[in-house]
């Protein structure tokens, strides 16, 4: 990290410096692919224990290597998303109508790191995901309550909508004979990690959005080996992967479309950030499988609102 930030940096730096070391040759070989070693046997067995106790959990269960006599490999990955679906502070869902204006829709409420309320910007801060729990997620259900209060007895669910997720099921359910999922996922993982991942760049991602065309034809024909009705964990899982593809896409579109770095979207193609083109929310359209723009939010509240600043380090 000398050569990169000397003390304290943030994760999106630190995550960006290792992959710098990899892509320039400086990287560890090993049963993991390339990667580089995390040193902290200079700490002490005593603290390590005692202040690092789930680190040493983790490297001495999955990499099979003690931090307090040896480096334990690492690489970036995904941590959090700062995207999601819109909505208001009250946790309610929005979209946009034609002429780019916010449009709640009704009866739809996302909270936590599902959803987007537009605080944590392209970077989320250390601890701020708390404001989607402790702040927004309260805010949600207080106006859930009285919403409720309000319009009475709940509407059913329509029954196009009970028809899609008995369809969803019977999907699985149904196909007996196709592929594994689980080389499905890990080609999944593979594509998203190779292509979009800390470090983007235009070429590689046309490459890994063809990639991920042919993985969702493949995830159509996936099978589920075991249909029993109680604690089908398997079942879970298959449908996680169906909620891991449509969101792989959506980021993967999302990525290709923003022709600048900001935060942890970096591009080596595209590596200054863009005020005047890209000050605004990248918004993925499910349906159309297409995007469009939505404006950030800097009128001032109840304290004028902190005008964008170049990050120095």
């Amino acid at each position: 990290m000398r050569r990169n930030a000397k003390d304290l940096a943030g994760r999106d730096v630190v995550a960006r410096s290792i992959m710098i070391e990899i892509r320039e040759g400086r990287g560890c070989d090993g049963p993991w692919g390339p990667h580089a070693k995390l040193k902290l046997d200079h700490l002490g067995k005593e603290v390590l224990e005692s202040r690092l106790p789930g680190i040493l959990e983790l490297s001495r269960t999955f990499a099979h290597v003690d931090p307090v006599k040896e480096p334990i490999p690492v690489i970036p990955t995904c941590h959090y998303m700062m995207g999601g679906i819109p909505t208001k502070v009250t946790g309610q869902a929005l979209t946009v109508n034609e002429k780019g204006e916010d449009v709640v829709v009704p009866g739809l409420f996302a909270v936590g790191e599902i959803a987007c309320v537009s605080v944590h910007g392209a970077n989320r801060l250390g601890g701020n995901s708390l404001l989607d729990l402790v702040v927004f997620g309260r805010a949600a259900g207080l106006h859930l309550q009285e919403s409720i209060a309000e319009q009475g007895a709940l509407r059913d669910a329509s029954e196009s909508d009970v028809e899609a997720s008995l369809d969803r099921l019977n999907r699985w359910n149904n196909n007996r004979n196709g592929e594994d999922p689980v080389a499905i996922r890990k080609a999944l993982q593979e594509c998203m990690q190779h292509n979009f991942s800390v470090f983007r760049e235009g070429d590689a991602m046309a490459k890994g959005l063809e990639q991920l065309k042919v993985i969702r034809e493949r995830l159509k024909n996936a099978r589920l080996d075991d249909t029993s009705s109680e604690f089908n964990t398997q079942r879970v899982e298959c449908l996680e992967l169906d909620n891991l593809m449509e969101t792989a896409y959506a980021t993967a579109v999302s990525a290709n479309f923003r022709t600048e770095s900001r935060g942890a979207h970096s591009r080596f193609d595209f590596p200054d950030r863009d005020d005047e083109n890209w000050l605004c929310h990248s918004l993925y359209l499910p349906e159309s499988e297409s995007m469009t723009r939505r404006s950030v939010n800097m009128e001032p509240k109840l304290r004028p609102a902190f005008p964008p600043k170049i990050r120095t380090y």
